[in-house]
């Protein structure tokens, strides 16, 4: 199991630079987890594509429910001591503080592509790039 944010999740479904890194990701660890905030993350994701016209709704509506049902029995709520905690120690949002929360609590690393995240948590995370 892997812990992706939500950018890893767009690659995934929004062709472009990083879709085959996303694509060789999920052929090499099918179990992807997040915490539930990514449906959010991602929904505004697809917002700004439907804003420029560059996806139609039913394109988004289409990405949104694949990528909820690749993420069906893998996405889990975090507790808020863990995110404050990270966030107190950090300079990084609590969105994205509960993604390296959960990598922490399944001791698996998370896959970002956040360069802030890289650097705050060397430890929990790894680049996509990386691979």
């Amino acid at each position: 199991m892997i812990v992706v944010d939500s950018n890893v999740i767009a690659y995934l479904y929004l062709p472009g630079e990083y879709t085959p890194l996303a694509e060789a990701l999920l052929e090499r660890d099918l179990e992807w987890a997040a915490p539930a905030l990514w449906r959010s993350e991602f929904r505004n994701i697809l917002a700004g594509y439907l804003r420029r016209g560059t996806l139609t709704f039913k394109q988004a509506h289409e990405m949104q429910t694949e990528a909820e049902s690749l993420l069906a029995a893998s996405e889990f709520d975090i507790d808020s001591l863990s995110v404050l905690e990270l966030v107190r120690d950090s300079n990084c949002s609590a969105y994205d503080c509960e993604f390296v929360a959960l990598a922490m609590r399944f001791g698996t690393k998370l896959v970002t592509m956040d360069k802030k995240l890289l650097r705050e948590f060397p430890a929990h995370t790894v680049a996509l790039t990386a691979g």
